[in-house]
């Protein structure tokens, strides 16, 4: 394990202090799993966190994708 130094506002660390106690872990690990939760997993392809985010319910709505997401040109 390698050791850093981070910086955070008073608000923030006091914050995470009391989530922490709440979990019933030290901050270390509360941090540790927040930034595991943010980082794609070792071999993972980033943009799979936004597959199936859209979902018209058309099979053939790929084909149309600025339709599905901004809406019929007026």
């Amino acid at each position: 394990m390698i050791r850093t130094q981070v910086s955070l506002a008073e608000a923030e660390y006091l914050a995470a202090k009391r989530e922490a106690k709440r979990l019933g872990i030290s901050l270390a690990e509360l941090l540790r799993r927040s930034l595991r939760s943010l980082l794609p997993a070792e071999g993972a392809k980033p943009w799979m966190r936004y597959a199936g985010m859209v979902e018209s319910g058309d099979p053939r709505s790929s084909q149309g994708i600025d339709e599905v997401i901004y809406g019929q040109k007026d």
